[in-house]
């Protein structure tokens, strides 16, 4: 499995390993970058393609979005509230082979506005619910801005997310990939979680 979080890194040209949780608080979680195993199960699902725009919610140091636009095509742009972890993704955006895909925007995901043409967004539980109510807040206003399709996918989801996630009147749970047999133990939240607005 380290093999393969390596061997990613360096077909991509970048550098996204380890944790980080120097900025952590109660409100905003650690780095810690989704398994590739995870990023290709997902890129394989057939949810993401070309034509879509992905946002990745604390995106950290862009392994998700330089990845996903890597593997589909699409047009990634990440979000990340600390300023350290946030220049690290631009250094990887600049190396990494699918940099031009991208974009990473250094802002709290709360005060993020979301472009009219955004379909696509992932969350491994980067902040607090708090925060999340605010977001899918953001996302609810696009909507109505301008009427699409949105899928939004929670890897590892936690009960929190899940409970909040049952009570917005715009989102309807459609599916989940199972991840579980990526990883000892059988643990259930190893999953990615798929809703759908629109």
């Amino acid at each position: 499995m380290v093999d393969n979080e390596i061997q990613w890194d360096k077909l991509l040209k970048i550098k996204t390993t380890g944790r980080d949780d120097t900025n952590a608080d109660q409100y905003r979680f650690p780095y810690e970058p989704t398994p590739y195993s995870v990023l290709e199960r997902l890129a394989n699902s057939g949810y993401i393609r070309k034509k879509n725009v992905l946002i990745d919610y604390g995106c950290g140091k862009g392994r998700v979005s330089l990845f996903l636009s890597y593997q589909t095509r699409c047009r990634s742009i990440g979000v990340e509230y600390d300023d350290r972890i946030y220049a690290d993704a631009e250094v990887n955006r600049e190396n990494g082979v699918s940099g031009r895909r991208t974009e990473f925007l250094k802002q709290g995901a709360e005060d993020f506005k979301v472009p009219s043409d955004a379909d696509r967004m992932v969350f491994f539980n980067p902040f607090s619910v708090e925060i999340l109510r605010k977001v899918i807040a953001r996302v609810t206003e696009s909507y109505y801005e301008n009427p699409r399709e949105i899928l939004m996918f929670f890897y590892y989801p936690s009960d929190e997310y899940m409970s909040l996630l049952m009570t917005v009147d715009e989102l309807e749970f459609m599916d989940d990939i199972d991840c579980k047999d990526l990883f000892p133990g059988e643990n259930p939240r190893e999953k990615i979680v798929i809703f759908r607005m629109g």
